[in-house]
């Protein structure tokens, strides 16, 4: 997961007080802000479909405070594949949703639940695997990787489904979560 250096897009002067709250809460973040509306900022752009687009393309995990569609219009002449999006994520512009858009099980649905604590609310994760089992497979902490990654899809719909898992060894981010773990289950 590449949370390294996200980047919080304002685009309005008002928006920037809560950047500074959620830049102070989450290290190695930068604010860049629309020149032309916003100061005091650490990058400023003048044009902002062109830099959400260089940021993507560089996998920077992008926070916009900003309508949804701003990023999903900005942006949707470069996504090309789900296991490589960098984290995207809207913030209302008063501070009260966030809602990872892109890179859900690549850092957004982490960056959406450390922004939620921060502004003390609920974030609006919509990833069928978090909300069922409270982990994303397909984003393992540091240390863990997929060995067969192209099995994943339909493993996690498996799950979805109702079958179980059997855990070999010991992993506390599998056996904390909330994944039907069982002694024994049904071998594909």
């Amino acid at each position: 997961m590449n949370l390294a250096k996200p980047t919080i897009i304002v685009l309005n002067e008002d928006t920037v007080p809560l950047a500074r709250k959620i830049a102070d809460a989450i290290p190695g973040s930068q604010i860049h802000g629309l020149q032309s509306r916003v100061s005091g900022v650490d990058v400023a752009f003048t044009n902002t479909i062109e830099h959400l687009q260089g940021l993507f393309l560089a996998a920077r995990p992008i926070i916009g405070i900003c309508a949804a569609g701003i990023l999903i219009r900005g942006l949707t002449p470069v996504i090309a594949d789900k296991r490589h999006d960098p984290a995207v994520l809207a913030i209302a512009h008063d501070g009260s949703a966030v809602v990872p858009l892109l890179g859900g099980h690549h850092g957004a649905n982490q960056l959406a639940r450390i922004i939620a604590d921060i502004l003390d609310i609920t974030p609006a994760i919509t990833t069928a695997s978090d909300l069922a089992f409270g982990c994303a497979l397909d984003d393992p902490p540091h240390g863990y990787h997929l060995a067969n990654p192209e099995n994943l899809k339909q493993f996690t719909a498996n799950l979805l489904a109702g079958e179980d898992v059997i855990l070999n060894g010991k992993a506390s981010w599998i056996s904390d979560s909330s994944l039907p773990l069982k002694d024994t289950a049904v071998q594909r």
